[in-house]
């Protein structure tokens, strides 16, 4: 049995989610909006699969997906969602997702996949998250009781980086996660936002610095 977290905001499709898991030997935690993912998902270690929409009334659920890995939530994500180009495909995995699945969709093909992310997590060793708390609603992080706005571009580009704590991040990887598939980045341009980020993290409060290792990418210390 497997504990599967479900963040859906239309309730047919949350229902029939929920019911087919359950059906399948599993316990289900749901959310219908990004906020009440990252409330309920965020510090939950029982948590052995996170399902999300993309298309959350509140946020974008790549959003949640880099908030609840900032956080410290390693269990494995699955994007279920109306978003099947590519494209889409592309960014969901670069916003930290495990696995991807289209609607419309088989439900036995879902509880199979369930099977296989839960099995996988459980040989995933919990992370230390940071202090910072990144609110993919607002496009905010919070730290202590200071709060400061980011673009969506600096909410992902930070997301990235803080999802992975004590790992030197690759420039490719801040980029897969920031911007749009394909898009054309300068090392100028990755620069100015990463010197933006850090007056920010200074303006919050931070108790970590976004540091440069040159010629790789960015880490946190």
């Amino acid at each position: 049995m497997a504990r599967v977290g479900i963040c859906e905001d239309d309730p047919t499709i949350r229902r029939i989610v929920t019911e087919s898991l359950r059906l399948s030997g599993h316990e289900t935690v749901a959310a219908h909006t990004g906020a009440e993912a990252i409330r309920l998902f965020r510090d939950d270690d029982e948590l052995d699969v996170v399902i999300l929409d993309i298309g959350l009334p509140d946020a974008d659920g790549r959003d949640v997906c880099q908030a609840l890995r900032s956080g410290g939530q390693v269990s494995p994500v699955l994007f279920l969602t109306a978003l099947g180009q590519l494209h889409d495909k592309v960014a969901g995995f670069a916003a930290g997702a495990d696995d991807y699945l289209a609607k419309p969709f088989d439900v036995k093909e879902l509880a199979a996949r369930v099977d296989a992310l839960a099995r996988r997590g459980r040989l995933v060793q919990p992370r230390n998250p940071t202090d910072l708390v990144l609110d993919p609603a607002r496009h905010a992080i919070v730290c202590q009781d200071k709060e400061v706005m980011l673009t969506p571009t600096e909410f992902r580009m930070l997301a990235a980086i803080t999802s992975r704590p004590g790992e030197v991040v690759r420039r490719r990887t801040v980029v897969a996660a920031a911007w749009p598939d394909g898009a054309i980045v300068s090392e100028n341009t990755i620069d100015s936002y990463a010197a933006r980020l850090r007056r920010k993290l200074t303006e919050v409060g931070s108790p970590v610095e976004l540091k440069t290792v040159r010629g790789v990418g960015f880490t946190l210390k």
